[in-house]
């Protein structure tokens, strides 16, 4: 329960950073490699992209965690865990590549404990 909670936690605020990109805010060297602060238009559908991600991403945490009940099989939330699990840990290795400072050194990090929460509760 403590994984889905810190997992889903972090999601929540990477869903946050994703529609605060989506709206303009200047934290573009946070995501997507760090291009641009403010993301133009291809980049602003990828944060509304990630963001519906990061939010059936909570959704699949407190399900498989057994917090959430709801109508989707436990076999169908075992292979959305591994799926969420094997992305985010792709997803520290990409970043940990940008050419963004920032990116490196706060969204690395933040990737790296989202995957170990996935990957606890798949385990589990």
């Amino acid at each position: 329960m403590t994984y889905a909670i810190i997992g889903s936690f972090l999601l929540a605020l990477l869903a946050i950073l994703s529609l605060a990109l989506l709206f303009g805010a200047p934290m573009g060297e946070y995501a997507l490699g760090g291009k641009h602060k403010v993301l133009k238009g291809k980049e602003r559908f990828m944060a509304v992209f990630a963001f519906c991600i990061q939010v059936f991403g909570i959704f699949v945490l407190l399900r498989g965690s057994g917090i959430l009940d709801a109508p989707l099989s436990g076999k169908a939330i075992n292979i959305c865990l591994y799926i969420y699990a094997g992305y985010l840990s792709l997803n520290v290795l990409m970043n940990l590549a940008s050419k963004s400072q920032k990116e490196k050194l706060i969204m690395t990090p933040l990737a790296a404990i989202t995957a170990l929460c996935f990957w606890f509760i798949a385990l589990q």
